[in-house]
């Protein structure tokens, strides 16, 4: 690692995304390390320090893109 710099100054700005309401209403029960799959954005996991009733959930893979694909062909 470069003198002066730490893990903190490699991390992406853009990695941390919060976004309430869209989940279906059975989720607020979810407990730490329980796992879903969210159509088209792909698997995550239930944060382990979240507030019972808050879940906190950490993408863990993301689906594969395949109209990305297609619309790059397509050009």
């Amino acid at each position: 690692m470069p003198e002066g710099k730490n893990f903190t100054d490699f991390i992406n700005p853009n990695s941390l995304k919060v976004i309430d309401g869209l989940a279906e209403p059975c989720v607020e029960k979810a407990k730490p390390f329980d796992r879903f799959q969210f159509e088209r954005l792909g698997y995550f996991c239930v944060d382990a320090g979240c507030k019972e009733g808050k879940p906190v959930f950490n993408r863990t893979a993301t689906l594969r893109d395949e109209w990305t694909k297609i619309k790059q062909f397509a050009k």
